[in-house]
């Protein structure tokens, strides 16, 4: 028997139907949800991730602008244009691709971006809100990747969740999204001592180090859920995740792939949250 699989490619097709009828609602009202990407530099795979942004925002009826600008602008300039775009009522979600040049502070640059429109979930008022169970905008990936487990019925609540990976963008989140649903969440990292014994407990295992098929079956227990968030290029050029996915799939319950996984998922939640950035503002 093998683990069933979560697409997020099919759920996020599910989930753009549907937000395309609500942006011709909203647009009945006077309303057309709008997305600002600013872009510093030529980095070719932050070029790609907005081109795509672009297209799914024109498939769901979402109005998007490009700024792109040199790879030598200021933060000063930077902080500029955000701020112009707070003050723009037509926009309701602004997104700086990153990662930014090093003479950019990502910090201050998230930081200076209303949290109301802050739809990439990185402002620390809406991280706040997320620790307390507040109403804010989630972080895409982890707001994916709940969404994926949930589209399964596959039960949170007083589950063992483990989670390989601490970054602020992926990891940390999504272990308090589940701890918001009532799992029980340990994380692993580089410095976790006896990896596999403390995985081979998960009933749901997030694998987001980006570190090429690094979990094989022997990190998984029996019948476990494992969604694998990484994305990696093989010696032979493939896509591949975090995860070994032709051992996990002899073990696992439900799996996700990569392709096909949790990335379309990411994009698909900036959508949703510039979509409920444009309803908040209309109530």
């Amino acid at each position: 028997m093998f683990a069933e699989l979560i697409s997020g490619k099919e759920l996020a097709q599910r989930k753009r139907i549907e937000m395309k009828e609500e942006t011709k609602l909203l647009k009945q009202d006077g309303i057309t949800p709008g997305l600002a990407v600013i872009l510093v530099g030529e980095d070719p795979a932050s070029q790609s991730y907005v081109k795509g942004k672009q297209r799914a925002c024109e498939e769901v009826g979402i109005h998007s602008e490009l700024d792109k600008l040199p790879v030598d602008t200021t933060e000063e300039e930077l902080l500029h244009k955000v701020t112009a775009l707070n003050e723009a009522e037509h926009i309701h979600g602004i997104l700086v691709q990153l990662p930014l040049p090093d003479h950019i502070s990502e910090k201050a640059v998230i930081d200076a971006i209303l949290p109301e429109k802050d739809v990439d979930g990185f402002h620390p008022i809406n991280i706040g809100r997320m620790m307390v169970g507040q109403e804010s905008f989630l972080p895409c990936t982890p707001f994916g990747i709940v969404e994926m487990i949930k589209s399964k019925r596959i039960p949170i609540e007083g589950k063992h969740v483990v989670i390989i990976g601490r970054s602020n963008i992926v990891g940390k989140p999504v272990g308090q999204l589940l701890l918001n649903e009532h799992a029980t969440v340990t994380y692993c990292h580089s410095r976790t001592k006896n990896m596999k014994e403390i995985t081979k407990q998960a009933d749901i295992l997030i694998v987001a180090v980006g570190r090429e098929e690094m979990v094989g079956e022997e990190f998984i227990k029996p019948g476990a859920v494992v969604i694998d968030v990484g994305v990696n290029r093989n010696s032979e050029g493939k896509l591949v995740g975090d995860v070994k996915f032709d051992e996990a799939k002899k073990v696992a319950s439900y799996l996700t792939p990569v392709p096909g996984g949790v990335g379309p998922m990411t994009i698909t939640m900036l959508l949703h949250n510039t979509v409920e950035s444009a309803k908040r503002r209309e109530k």
